[in-house]
């Protein structure tokens, strides 16, 4: 295999000040297409054109930009992969129930063929060797083709099996999307022009001017062989299919507020080994301090305030998804979970498991909270044990924490209860930055931020919630460490550490809060910090009054700088427009009301 190391020194420093930090970053904008753009027509109607598809839309037709479609691409493959080997089991058992075993020549032959096949595939990428002078654009461009390489290289420690749609295996598979809340069709409409080997895609809605929407851009789009336009409450829409054959193979949900009154439909409906695309914009609920709207909605409840409050959002959502397909003897494995700007939206798969779903009490946990120092523990609902006779299934060991905190003294809470299982899967995230790094700079308008994001995540530790610096460094009054000195003490003392997408210098490490703690006090001792406003019973003196058992050393560890910071990738997201936010509902006509 041959690879290229990409050369990263000109690529500017991410905390470097001053005019030519803000010209690199309008230089990257300008060569990133904008996810859209709109135009006012001449006969009163406006236009937005993302990727392939132009949307005709009036004042009355509620307009929400789409996420990336590659989410969907890569569970397809994963999903018609898992098909073929399926099929293939069952063509082996059936050939091995009727024939006898073949003779150890003929399978060491094939053994043989099989190896010298994966051998012949070699990956090559190539460096620009072109001697002519790029423009400034260009020279960003190839930055970012680079940058993509890299993050391609560093995903390969995932080995997974790529999936060839034009191969005989997979050429004749197809799937099928609902789209339940579908607006303009904007996002059908991407799917079908965008997605190869999908079927049949049903745009419903319950407003007539949404589906006559809906009608006019399908037309436009010459898509009408694969988009259907539907009225229909989107609940019934979803529950007419439970029970027979003609389950949706994906269900896209994307409501104004809550995914909540939805779920129970989604996860009955959707086909096993299935994909919910699910996205939830009532943040205030999920994340704020309405914990009574949150506890009835989702059946959690969140801490508000807390430095972890949007991995926690998710976190109550997918226990909400969990708790409801486990009632159906269904099980959930989430794929992608995003937390970006004023929502978030989880990729799951739906499998049918009657075994699988006996683990979800042991995937699920509460946590105490202290409202003092921030610290945090987790305590599981159950357990299970691994017995010579088979799993062995109980309520875990209780509880992990005092009512008052040992760290500073003061009052802990008690919030979730939330799904404490990992919320990304690594061969997910692994195929979907292979397949930005192929087709990304031309397919994706967003690739730039798609990168980013995968990347970060990519990088999570799978341990639930983590803390900020500056949460820390305020419960003790002292000044911030750096980000990475702070990271280097972490992976010094002998424990893993890494960030969320959810959060700026954020903290996610499997080190216990007694050595977080002592290296906060290890910094104290370099950096004093003032005693002035620090009552005698305060939290910080609590915390400060103690001795640290370790040494920190904050010197740079050379792991303490991940890849997506290496290659100065947008790590946390940008609002790509302005007056960005969650749009309003929508005004029925006359006639609905």
């Amino acid at each position: 295999m041959t690879t290229v190391t990409p050369d990263t020194t000109h690529i500017e420093k991410i905390q470097r000040p001053g005019n030519n930090a803000v010209k690199q970053k309008r230089m990257r904008l300008e060569t990133e297409e904008q996810p859209s753009w709109l135009r006012v027509n001449s006969n009163g109607t406006k236009s937005v054109l993302e990727g392939s598809t132009e949307i005709i839309f009036d004042e009355e037709v509620f307009y929400n930009p789409v996420q990336s479609i590659a989410a969907i691409s890569i569970w397809r493959d994963m999903f018609f992969l898992e098909r073929r080997n399926k099929i293939k089991r069952k063509a082996a058992k059936r050939h091995a129930e009727a024939e006898p075993l073949p003779d150890q020549n003929d399978e060491a032959k094939q053994n043989e063929d099989l190896e010298s096949q994966n051998n012949s595939i070699e990956m090559v990428e190539e460096p620009n060797l072109s001697g002519t002078k790029l423009s400034a654009k260009e020279k960003l461009l190839e930055r970012e083709k680079n940058k993509m390489k890299a993050l391609k290289r560093g995903a390969s420690t995932i080995e997974f099996e790529a999936v060839d749609l034009t191969h005989a295996d997979y050429v004749d598979q197809r799937f099928n999307i609902l789209e339940a809340l579908s607006a303009t069709g904007l996002r059908s409409i991407r799917y079908a022009k965008e997605i190869e080997h999908a079927s049949e895609i049903i745009a419903n809605d319950l407003l007539d001017a949404a589906v006559e929407s809906i009608k006019r851009n399908v037309i436009h789009n010459k898509v009408e062989n694969i988009v259907q336009s539907h009225k229909g409450d989107a609940c019934q829409v979803m529950y007419r299919t439970v029970g027979t054959e003609k389950r949706y193979d994906v269900i896209d949900l994307d409501p104004y507020g809550s995914a909540a009154p939805f779920l129970d439909g989604a996860v009955q409906s959707v086909s096993d080994g299935g994909l919910l695309c699910i996205t939830c914009t009532d943040m205030a609920v999920l994340a704020g301090s309405q914990p009574e709207s949150c506890w009835s909605k989702y059946g959690g409840i969140n801490i508000p305030g807390a430095p972890y409050t949007h991995e926690m959002a998710l976190r109550i959502l997918l226990h909400s998804i969990q708790s409801t397909a486990a009632k159906y003897r269904r099980t959930i494995e989430p794929l992608l979970s995003c937390s970006i700007d004023f929502y978030v939206r989880v990729f799951v798969r739906v499998r049918d498991s009657a075994a699988l779903v006996k683990q979800a009490a042991s995937k699920t946990s509460m946590v105490f909270h202290c409202s003092g120092c921030r610290s945090f523990v987790l305590q599981p609902i159950g357990k299970l044990n691994q017995k010579a006779k088979g799993i062995r299934y109980g309520p875990a060991v209780g509880p992990s924490m005092d009512k008052m905190c040992v760290h500073c003294g003061s009052i802990c809470h008690m919030a979730g209860p939330f799904y404490s299982d990992p919320i990304h899967n690594p061969e997910f995230i692994a195929r979907m930055l292979d397949h930005i790094s192929n087709v990304g700079l031309h397919k994706y308008g967003t690739h730039t931020r798609m990168a980013g994001m995968l990347t970060v995540q990519f990088e999570e530790l799978p341990i639930p919630l983590y803390y900020t610096l500056s949460t820390l460094a305020g419960a003790i009054h002292c000044q911030c460490p750096a980000l990475i000195n702070f990271v280097s003490a972490v992976i010094h003392a002998g424990y893993k550490v890494s960030q969320s997408h959810a959060a700026q210098a954020s903290i996610k490490t499997d080190a216990p809060a007694e050595v977080i703690w002592d290296i906060m006090r290890c910094w104290c001792k370099q950096h004093p910090p003032s005693e002035k406003n620090m009552s005698p019973n305060s939290p910080a003196r609590t915390l400060l009054a103690i001795e640290p058992k370790i040494v920190a050393n904050f010197e740079k560890h050379p792991k303490a700088i991940p890849d997506s910071r290496k290659y100065q990738l947008v790590r946390h997201q940008e609002n790509p427009t302005a007056n960005w936010g969650p749009k309003a509902r929508p005004k029925k006509s006359k006639n609905e009301a």
